[in-house]
């Protein structure tokens, strides 16, 4: 997913150009250190204070330079309209965060209120269109045909989360004046890989396979994960 997005950014902005990120949902920071490392000023916003807390420890560890290019601060998606002015990043991430929002329209056209002209919204959600690939790989029979008519997704840590259609995405983009520039498919072939499984010994040819699979169809629409590019008109 990095890559893919580095492959937006690259196309939309001149090389150099040091931009304005905001990071919501950021977890651990990984993707917000990432890009303060290439020399972007992020801003990061997560809700969990114990995420917010790691992700501190792990700034605080790096040089001057990218410690002071990171702000991180506790909220989420349904915050950015109180904190920042309207037109205030160039690119907005919300990675993993959608499926854990019951209604998504407002929080998307939120990200994309606070977008610059031309800015990048980058979304990673749920595929809710190939929800039925994890249970029937694993011959669920019956989670699998449940799974045709539901957006609703329960992964191991059984929390109820939601999944999202591409369709209906992509009309909300289009309604908020962000619309789709880009999507690719995440985790095509390892979404049934054990969470503690070891990395695999010829690592670099797997991420190269699922890159490969998620920009060429027919193997994105039944990717796990979709990462959606919109553009701010």
């Amino acid at each position: 997913m990095a890559r893919q997005l580095d492959e937006q950014i690259a196309g939309r902005f001149p090389v150099g150009r040091r931009l304005r990120v905001l990071d919501v949902g950021m977890g651990r920071g990984t993707q917000a250190l990432r890009l303060a490392r290439l020399g972007h000023q992020v801003t990061g916003m997560e809700r969990d204070a114990g995420l917010i807390a790691a992700a501190r420890e792990t700034v605080a560890r790096e040089p001057e330079g990218i410690r002071e290019r990171v702000r991180l601060m506790q909220g989420d998606g349904r915050d950015t309209g109180v904190h920042f002015l309207p037109g205030s990043f160039d690119v907005v991430l919300c990675h993993d965060v959608l499926m854990h929002v019951e209604e998504p329209d407002p929080v998307v056209a939120g990200l994309a209120r606070v977008l610059a002209p031309g800015g990048l919204l980058s979304l990673l959600v749920r595929n809710g269109d190939a929800l039925a690939m994890r249970p029937g790989l694993a011959g669920d029979w019956p989670g699998a045909l449940a799974a045709f008519d539901s957006t609703a997704h329960r992964p191991h840590s059984g929390l109820d989360l939601r999944a999202d259609r591409l369709a209906a995405l992509t009309a909300t983009l289009d309604g908020i004046a962000a619309p789709l520039h880009a999507w690719y498919g995440v985790r095509v072939f390892t979404d049934t890989t054990a969470d503690d499984a070891a990395v695999p010994d010829d690592l670099q040819t797997l991420l190269a396979v699922e890159e490969r699979a998620g920009r060429t169809d027919p193997y994105r629409g039944v990717a796990a994960l979709l990462h959606l590019c919109g553009v701010r008109g």
